[in-house]
């Protein structure tokens, strides 16, 4: 699971470091007014804001997915929520110029089926470890 885990993390990655590369190319300048004064959106945040939530949640999901089978439904739910929700949260309410903002949104929506994707193919490894009798401490089965 920790390769599903990866894969999805990385590719969350690159696809929104495509998506603010073409904001950058369309115009887009990813600055905003912070209570400190005029800031910037950067690509090491971009590739963290894709990189850290992603990372904690599907690793969560990793670790919990065989002991309760509600752990994969209820992040089937939860993951894309958060993902789109966080756009009302932190992109809208800002001063970012319009090109900026929606690429970061778009960054936020493509969240979605990488999660999607990514907890079902840890769902799926959970429920045949769990109908095979393989244990999580296996540790011949950790890369799975």
């Amino acid at each position: 699971m920790s390769r599903v885990v990866a894969a999805a993390a990385a590719l969350a990655v690159v696809v929104n470091l495509a998506v603010y590369l073409i904001g950058r190319a369309a115009g887009g300048t990813y600055t905003f007014t912070s209570a400190q004064g005029p800031a910037e959106v950067d690509a090491v945040t971009v590739a963290g804001f894709s990189l850290v939530p992603l990372l904690v949640g599907l690793t969560v999901v990793a670790l919990l997915a065989s002991r309760a089978a509600w752990v994969v439904r209820a992040a089937l739910i939860i993951g894309p929520v958060l993902a789109v929700g966080t756009i009302v949260v932190m992109t809208l309410p800002t001063d970012f110029d319009g090109v900026s903002k929606t690429a970061l949104a778009v960054c936020h929506l493509t969240l979605v089926p990488i999660i999607v994707v990514a907890v079902t193919a840890i769902g799926r490894r959970a429920h045949y470890r769990a109908s095979s009798g393989i244990r999580m401490s296996d540790p011949s089965r950790i890369h799975d």
